[in-house]
C-alpha cells in the first residue's frame, strides 16, 4: 500500500546506453548498469549452465530465450550469447528486455518491493502514446506500483537545474537530441535529433585504432600470467562460439574508457594538418599493451560538430553515406531555437543545458558556446550551462521536489 510521504519515490531512467535507478531527492542514482541484455536461445543452453543457477545473475527465461542483465552477468562470457538492446531508432522495441532490466534494478540492485514505492519514469521526448501505455501497463500490472508518473527527460533536466524554460542538449549513447522546454512543457515541433551519440564515437575510435594496427582485445580473450615478480605474459584464449555482438560489446567497454580518459573537444574545427604533430597520450590496455593516442583524441569528439569527419575513418562506410545529411551540434541548436516562438528565443539562447554521458566530454561546453556565439544573431546572449559535477551531468539525476504533489 502506498504510504504517502513515509515512502521514498523511485526514479527509473532507461537510457540508450545505461539504466539509472534510485530514490527521488538524492544526488545520484543508486544503481547504474548497461541497458542491454545478453540473450541465449534455450536450445543453445547446455546442461552445464545449471551450475550457474546459484549465481547472482539476473537471468530470466523469456519464452525461448534466457536473458542476462547487469554489468556482472554481461561481464561473464557465454557461448552463443548475443548482446541485444531494447531500443530501435530511439524507441523501445523489445519489452521483454525492458522487463528484465527493471526487474534487475528493483530486486538485485535496490532490493526493494516495487509495490511499496511510487514510481517516476523518465522517458524520451519522442515517446509515443502507445509506448507510454505499454510502460504504464507493465508497471501497474506486473510490478503493482501504487502510483506512476511519466516525465520527459528534457523537462527533468530543466527542473533539476532550477529552470522551467531552457534548451536541453541531451547527448547520450544512441543519439543526440536538442529539446526546447517552455514552462515545463516540451515544444515538440522544434525538437532536433541526430544519430551521433557516444556509441558511434566509440565505434569510430575502435575503427580508427584498427586502421593504425591497434586491435583492442576483449577481456575474455586473454589471460595474464606472471612469469617473474611484476612481469606478466599475455596468453591468448580461443572461444570460437563467442558471438560477434558480445565481442563488439566487450571492445566497446574498453574503447569507451579510452574515449573518456583521453578525448577532448578541439577548440576549433579539426584540421588533419594542424593536428598531425600533436603530442600523444599513453593509455594502457587491459592486456598490458601501452598505446599512444594522438590526433584521434580531438578528431573523434569533433564528429559531434562536423559529422562528415566520419567519412575519413576506414570501416565506417555504413554511416559515412548518411553523414552529409546529419547536422552538427551548433546547427541543431540554432535550427531548434529558430522553430520556437520569437518571444522565447532570447531566453533559450541564454539557458542551453548539457545533459547525458557524451555531453560530459572535456571542453565540449566551451567549444559549443564558442561556435554558437559565432553563428547566432548578435542580439542573443549565448550561455551554455553544464553542471560542474560530472556525475550530475552524466546521470541527469532528478531532485524532483514536486513529484509527490504530481501524483
Amino acid at each position: 500500500m502506498y504510504g504517502g510521504d513515509e515512502v521514498s519515490a523511485m526514479v527509473l531512467d532507461l537510457g540508450s546506453h545505461t539504466c539509472k535507478a534510485g530514490y527521488a531527492g538524492e544526488d545520484a542514482p543508486k544503481a547504474v548498469f548497461p541497458s542491454v541484455a545478453g540473450a541465449i536461445d534455450e536450445m543453445d543452453i547446455d546442461e552445464s549452465d545449471n551450475a550457474e543457477k546459484n549465481s547472482v545473475s539476473a537471468d530470466k527465461a523469456k519464452g525461448k530465450r534466457k536473458l542476462y542483465v547487469g554489468s556482472q552477468s554481461l561481464g561473464y562470457r557465454r557461448d552463443h550469447m548475443e548482446v541485444l538492446s531494447p531500443y530501435k531508432d530511439g524507441i523501445v522495441a523489445d519489452w521483454d528486455i525492458v522487463d528484465s532490466i527493471w526487474d534487475h534494478a528493483f530486486r538485485e540492485c535496490l532490493s526493494i518491493d516495487p509495490k511499496e514505492h511510487p514510481m517516476l519514469l523518465a522517458e524520451p521526448s519522442s515517446n509515443t502514446q502507445q509506448q507510454r501505455e505499454r510502460a504504464a501497463e507493465l508497471m501497474f500490472e506486473k510490478y503493482k506500483a501504487p502510483a506512476l508518473f511519466l516525465a520527459k527527460n528534457a523537462v527533468l533536466t530543466s527542473f533539476a537545474s532550477g529552470r522551467a524554460t531552457s534548451l536541453v542538449v541531451d547527448s547520450g549513447g544512441g543519439s543526440t537530441t536538442v529539446v526546447p522546454v517552455h514552462d515545463g512543457y516540451v515544444l515538440q515541433k522544434a525538437v532536433a535529433t541526430s544519430p551521433i551519440g557516444g556509441e558511434l564515437l566509440t565505434d569510430c575510435l575502435i575503427k580508427s585504432l584498427e586502421s593504425k594496427g591497434i586491435v583492442i582485445k576483449p577481456r575474455y580473450s586473454f589471460r595474464r600470467k606472471e612469469i617473474r615478480p611484476g612481469e606478466f605474459q599475455t596468453v591468448d584464449l580461443d572461444f570460437p562460439n563467442t558471438s560477434e555482438s558480445y565481442k563488439l560489446y566487450s571492445q566497446r567497454v574498453i574503447a569507451s574508457d579510452i574515449k573518456e580518459c583521453v578525448c577532448r573537444a578541439p577548440d576549433t574545427s579539426y584540421d588533419e594538418r594542424a593536428y598531425s604533430n600533436i603530442p600523444t597520450t599513453p593509455y594502457e590496455l587491459p592486456d598490458g599493451q601501452i598505446i599512444e593516442i594522438g590526433a584521434d583524441r580531438f578528431k573523434i569528439p569533433d564528429i559531434l560538430f562536423t559529422p562528415t569527419l566520419v567519412q575519413t575513418i576506414p570501416g565506417m562506410e555504413s554511416f559515412a553515406e548518411i553523414a552529409p545529411s546529419v547536422r552538427g551540434l551548433p546547427q541543431m541548436v540554432i535550427e531548434s531555437i529558430n522553430k520556437c516562438d520569437v518571444d522565447i528565443r532570447r531566453e533559450l539562447f541564454s539557458s542551453i543545458l548539457l545533459a547525458g554521458g557524451t555531453a560530459s566530454m572535456q571542453q565540449l561546453k566551451e567549444r559549443l558556446e564558442k561556435d554558437l556565439v559565432e553563428d547566432s544573431p548578435q542580439a542573443a546572449r549565448v550561455k551554455v550551462l553544464a553542471s560542474g559535477n560530472a556525475t550530475e551531468r552524466r546521470f541527469r539525476w532528478v531532485i524532483y521536489f514536486s513529484f509527490k504533489q504530481s501524483l
